[in-house]
């Protein structure tokens, strides 16, 4: 089989496992995307999110986590589910309404791997889903699955932004693809729609203003800002707002996988229900989902400040 050959066969079983796209990028150092990175935690915007700061040498050159690395094959996984919230209940982010994508992509990954290995069997390689310490959405970039939009998502022109991303590092040569274009042009929509401004600038999140990191990565034992609680707009668990109203995101194709279909009675969660939830309630409802991320603790405080919100609305 020649590189060519090879390239081809490994993009073509990344489709037959079960993923939705699949590229190949080089592994030249991303030294741009660095210094970026290093200004961006510089200015405080990863909030506490400490673990953007550390690795930068491995997040800058891929060498470093895998010697001899000469490949990076990057993955697309369309979750999209065409549900939509109701009026009267607490929105949550629509990569959680199914099964969390660690108990799946990770699977998936190593199926892939040892089948690379099956045909080369001198091949090593280290797998990644949002994980590890690589540049993500670059490499998708760059291996032209997508274009990292100005609300630094990746959009892919199938299936919108509504993907999930993982990578495998390799020590095989590798054909390239070319990286993508951006087909943002002039539009602001993103910027223009989010409650919080979180967006700051084109392809710029302050993610110490944004709903999903309040909602999610910001720890229980943290209170919600005073001056953004009553900017939440109804979202109890992440936030979908700058991928609904991008015009990429009405090209959406419902995902293959019944797994990430959303579970029984989640889009009709209550706050009351929240509100009056026992550990042990918790523990067996969101068994194997995201939602289980932020912790009983972290749902009830965002509920609480949505039952705060609601109260000053109807005075």
């Amino acid at each position: 089989m020649t590189t060519e050959e090879l390239s081809l066969w490994i993009k073509e079983k990344a489709l037959e496992i079960g993923f939705s796209k699949a590229g190949i990028a080089n592994v030249a150092p991303f030294v741009a995307e660095t210094a970026r990175l290093e200004a961006w935690v510089k200015g405080g915007f990863n909030g506490l999110m400490g673990y953007m700061e550390r690795s930068m040498d491995r997040r800058m050159d891929v060498q470093n986590i895998l010697p001899n690395a000469k490949s990076i094959l990057s993955l697309a996984l369309n979750y999209y589910t065409p549900s939509k919230h109701t009026e009267e209940n607490p929105k949550i982010s629509r990569y959680a309404w199914g099964t969390d994508y660690h108990e799946i992509i990770p699977i998936m990954l190593a199926k892939l791997l040892e089948a690379i290995k099956e045909v080369r069997t001198e091949t090593s390689g280290r797998y990644y889903v949002d994980t590890g310490p690589v540049f993500e959405k670059a490499i998708a970039e760059r291996a032209g699955i997508g274009w990292i939009g100005k609300h630094t998502n990746v959009i892919t022109k199938e299936f919108g932004s509504w993907v999930f991303l993982a990578e495998i590092i390799l020590d095989l040569e590798l054909i390239a693809d070319t990286p993508a274009e951006d087909f943002c042009g002039t539009c602001t929509k993103c910027l223009d729609a989010c409650p919080t401004d979180a967006i700051t600038a084109v392809y710029q999140v302050d993610a110490t203003r944004c709903i999903s990191y309040l909602t999610i990565e910001l720890k229980p034992e943290h209170e919600i800002p005073a001056d953004r609680r009553s900017e939440m707009e109804g979202w109890l668990y992440g936030c979908d707002i700058c991928q609904d109203v991008c015009p990429w995101n009405s090209f959406e194709q419902p995902t293959i996988l019944e797994a990430f279909a959303p579970r029984p009675g989640v889009l009709k969660l209550t706050l009351e229900a929240v509100e009056a939830m026992e550990p042990a309630e918790f523990t067996e409802r969101f068994r194997k989902s995201p939602i289980k991320r932020t912790k009983l603790a972290g749902l009830k405080r965002n509920a609480k400040v949505l039952l705060e919100n609601r109260s000053d609305t109807n005075l």
